[in-house]
């Protein structure tokens, strides 16, 4: 995640101290963030869904005890934060008692939904429950969002989720997954944002696994990246020169991180130093580091997206175990991407911010797991090759 409110406007928010807690030096030693992919089931058959979700249930899942028994394990190797997702996660009818046991084994519990079922009292019971916040997905305006998720009413329905949620005292931001469809509502977004009185909101950018695989021509191209994310960082100054505080921040594509530090450069922004320093701290493409992924059999995945890639299964070995594990030849070269990267990756004089970018992309795009990013967007000047 590149925080662009953070970098840009420097203010002071909820995950810094997760976000920008390790030095340069040790980041292979870092405890992830994990996403548990609790349920594979979803009311939804969204475009772009990486879990190829959709309504039907497996009997694969890991049950109510085997839930509690991988957040024993997370909590006692130390990981911070658990995030539910799916799927649709709010399908779990054990789902508050999920997070309720996680939040008392001392994890911070947070929530990734598509907001359509979160009612007055789901939400009530979500709070209760210890949940620190829901992100809840609106991929566009009202009739690109329902397009984008193939169901007319699903707009208003998430809506109606996010102001059940704020109802209710918990926490709630925005998920938007840039694409060709929704990136000129990126204005009106920001608009809703402000609306609803919502405090945070992220900008995915698209990944091409899952069901994102059929929809690779809805990727934007370089060009079109840069104006996104130009728009972005422009509405984040605006909204906090206007004394608005909103946490801005763009997930999966860290190229972004050097594009900002450049961009700040130019402008002779008396942040830029600063926001180096929290970006050589972040050390880029956390794959296999600083996030995990457990899929809904108890898979271990370096990340949600990479689902190709299995490096255990928590059912036959505790989760430290597996993310500990240097022997799996996998694993040792996540730990040490810079090695491996080719192209250019490899090349690249911002490799200590960005890390190789987001692998997932780069392997679903070209095939091979350590070639460049195609959804990188600086050119070769100015990541030093000319």
């Amino acid at each position: 995640m590149i925080g662009i409110s953070k970098l840009y406007c420097n203010t002071s928010e909820p995950s810094d101290n997760i976000r920008y807690q390790h030095g340069a030096k040790n980041h292979a030693e870092r405890k992830p963030v994990v996403v548990w992919n609790c349920t594979s089931a979803c009311n939804l058959s969204c475009a772009h869904c990486y879990a190829h979700s959709d309504a039907r249930q497996n009997n694969i899942e890991l049950t109510t005890e085997e839930g509690k028994m991988l957040i024993g394990q997370l909590a006692d190797f130390g990981c911070p934060v658990i995030l539910f997702s799916g799927g649709e996660p709010l399908l779990r009818k054990d789902l508050s008692e999920l997070a309720e046991f996680a939040v008392s084994k001392g994890l911070r519990a947070v929530i990734s939904t598509n907001g359509t079922l979160i009612d007055a009292g789901t939400a009530k019971q979500l709070k209760n429950s210890g949940l620190d916040y829901a992100g809840i997905s609106i991929d566009g305006l009202a009739n690109t969002h329902d397009q984008f998720r193939n169901r007319k009413g699903a707009f208003q329905e998430a809506l109606a989720g996010i102001r059940n949620c704020r109802q209710a005292g918990l926490k709630v931001g925005l998920r938007c997954t840039i694409n060709t469809a929704n990136a000129a509502e990126i204005p009106g977004i920001f608009d809703l944002v402000l609306k609803e009185n919502i405090s945070r909101i992220c900008f995915y950018h698209l990944v091409c696994s899952g069901r994102g695989s059929e929809i690779k021509q809805s990727m934007l191209s370089g060009e079109q990246t840069r104006r996104a994310v130009d728009v972005i960082i422009d509405y984040t100054a605006r909204l906090h020169s206007a004394g608005q505080e909103m946490e801005v921040l763009t997930v999966d594509n860290i190229a972004d991180g050097p594009y900002l530090y450049l961009r700040m450069l130019r402008e002779n922004h008396p942040g830029a130093e600063r926001a180096l320093k929290l970006l050589q701290r972040t050390g880029g493409g956390n794959s296999g580091v600083g996030i995990a992924a457990v899929g809904w059999n108890g898979e271990v995945y370096p990340d949600q997206f990479w689902r190709n890639h299995s490096l255990g299964n928590i059912r036959e070995r505790a989760f430290g175990e597996i993310w500990t594990d240097l022997a799996n030849p996998f694993m040792a070269r996540l730990k040490e991407k810079s090695k491996y990267l080719k192209g250019r990756c490899a090349q690249c004089r911002f490799l200590g911010l960005c890390g190789g970018n987001f692998r997932a992309r780069a392997e679903a795009l070209t095939g091979e797991a350590w070639a460049s990013d195609p959804g990188c967007y600086l050119s070769d000047e100015e990541i030093g090759l000319k």
